[in-house]
């Protein structure tokens, strides 16, 4: 194979360097002479493939951020707030148990 049609396959086997050509960043030839120097170097394109890489951890995420219910999840927090209120409520010391807490020696002599 001649160094064009090497250039062909590598160009096939990476389709997101299409989107840098699409977008008008980058032309065949301008990656062409890229290859043409550096060959398939992992290093040299790795700038190429990172970003298209940081581009679909952004489009993965707004996926899940669409699909997230938000009436399921207010429902959630209202219930977490109401066992926490119910916790919050039976561990309050009542007047009474705090006073025989703090001076027990008052109740038993009656100070």
């Amino acid at each position: 194979m001649d160094k064009k049609e090497n250039f062909k396959e590598f160009i096939s086997n990476h389709p997101e360097l299409l989107n840098y050509i699409k977008n008008k960043e980058m032309t065949f030839q301008d990656f062409f002479e890229i290859y043409d120097i550096y060959g398939e170097d992992e290093a040299t394109w790795s700038k190429y493939f990172k970003e298209q890489g940081d581009d679909l951890r952004i489009k993965e995420l707004s996926k899940v951020l669409k699909n997230i219910n938000m009436d399921s999840i207010e429902h959630h927090v209202n219930n977490a707030q109401k066992v926490i209120g119910i916790i919050q409520e039976l561990t309050k010391k009542s007047p009474d148990v705090v006073s025989t807490i703090d001076n027990p020696i008052t109740k038993i002599y009656g100070d």
